[in-house]
């Protein structure tokens, strides 16, 4: 199947983008990441690399000092702006953000499709101060949610494009470690769908807050969290 650049690719989806975030799966998902960016990020000067429509930076920008985002497509761009927020329109491996500006920098959803994934988390790494915080959401290779994928049919993002229609790594972490410059250190980790089989679950009266749950509860404790079908790598700017 060809690929799509990703600025066409999330061009195209922007419309579709929002449709389904509501839903019960989606905002376990986005719960779980803005407790990480909470814990590192509230009162401190952050920045979302990939900020998409906004979703999560909307909800950052009331608990951070200055909170502001980026992102390749201006599609997604344009629903960001309509929220107030502060964004602006590039690439991950060349973020027009000063040296040594901000205090976390984080990523969602978003590394994953970068096929320069170095280049994004030397950039990442740039822009944070010394002591400051990198976190970098990857797609577990060693996950249920990386079966699941292996064996369903795409997912549409709009009326002509899928889900395969993009580049997409999965990563363990032995290579996500191989990603990381020199002066970023991977402290901890968070698994966000460590035991969610699918995202119907958590439609289910009663079984899906259990799930949901357990999510929260999983979400850190070592072990659980290195399965989870998302692994976010907190890495300390030294």
């Amino acid at each position: 199947m060809s690929k799509l650049d990703n600025r066409a690719y999330y061009d195209d989806f922007a419309g579709w983008y929002e449709r389904e975030r509501h839903l019960p799966y989606h905002r376990m998902l986005d719960d779980l990441e803005v407790e990480a960016v909470e814990r590192y990020g509230r009162d401190r000067d952050v920045l979302e690399v990939g900020c998409g429509t906004g979703l999560i930076l909307d909800r950052v920008a009331r608990f951070a000092r200055s909170a502001r985002g980026i992102d390749l497509s201006g599609g997604m761009l344009a629903k960001a702006a309509q929220r107030g927020l502060s964004v602006a329109q590039a690439s991950a491996t060349e973020l027009p953000i000063a040296t040594a500006s901000v205090d976390v920098a984080y990523s969602f959803k978003v590394l994953a499709h970068i096929p320069d994934i170095q280049g994004a988390m030397r950039e990442m790494a740039r822009v944070v101060r010394p002591g400051g915080w990198v976190l970098a959401e990857f797609y577990n290779a060693r996950s249920i949610r990386r079966l699941v994928k292996a064996i369903k049919p795409p997912s549409a993002v709009s009326e002509q494009t899928n889900d395969e229609h993009v580049y997409t790594r999965y990563d363990d972490a032995r290579a996500i470690a191989s990603y990381l410059p020199p002066e970023l250190e991977w402290v901890t980790s968070r698994g966000i769908r460590v035991i969610t089989p699918a995202a119907a679950v958590l439609k289910v009266p009663v079984v899906g807050a259990a799930v949901r749950w357990a999510e929260h509860r999983l979400a850190d404790l070592p072990g659980a969290r290195n399965v989870g079908g998302f692994l976010v790598a907190v890495c300390r700017r030294r």
